[in-house]
């Protein structure tokens, strides 16, 4: 394998960007330490990094101005986020009404039902499991599917209400 010369263009661009590292930290070394502000009455300060100034002097929007002004602090302010109020517990919200119970469908739609949604998976669960299924059991569960399912579509309502746009509240 061949390793590139050390006068290459790869090993020139490691080079300058060493040297940019090197005065990056030369100039944060030379920080003086009074324009650090330290919380000595903080616990577990002397492990946080220190930080210089107060969030008023890194403030471009004025959100510190905003904060201060505010009477409530409900109020919308300017940069405010979704998890800056309390919800509203209310208790007179929406209740879905209780689904129709099965024991007083019509057993002829059970029927149909159980055949539409069964005939699939008998065929699935034979093409699984009974691989010498004979001829005529696979025709007929193909054709109850078929007949439950056109018998479903048959009992559709044939015409439209005026009032209903097919979305229910």
């Amino acid at each position: 394998m061949n390793r590139p010369g050390p006068d290459s263009a790869d090993q020139s661009a490691n080079k300058d960007d060493d040297a940019v590292w090197l005065d990056l930290v030369a100039r944060l070394e030379a920080m003086p330490d009074e324009d650090l502000d330290t919380h000595d009455d903080v616990p577990g300060a002397a492990d946080r990094s220190p930080r210089t100034g107060s969030f008023s002097d890194y403030d471009p929007l004025g959100l510190s101005r905003a904060l201060s002004d505010a009477t409530d602090p409900g109020d919308a302010l300017p940069g405010s986020g979704p998890r800056d109020y309390e919800a509203v517990d209310d208790d007179g919200g929406f209740v879905p009404e209780e689904p129709p119970s099965l024991a007083g469908t019509e057993p002829l739609t059970m029927l149909a039902w159980v055949g539409a949604v069964g005939g699939p998976l008998a065929l699935l669960f034979t093409a699984m499991f009974w691989r010498s299924a004979p001829l005529p059991a696979i025709l007929g569960m193909v054709v109850a599917f078929l007949a439950s399912v056109v018998y479903l579509i048959m009992r559709l309502p044939r015409e439209k209400d005026d009032y209903d746009d097919g979305a229910r509240v």
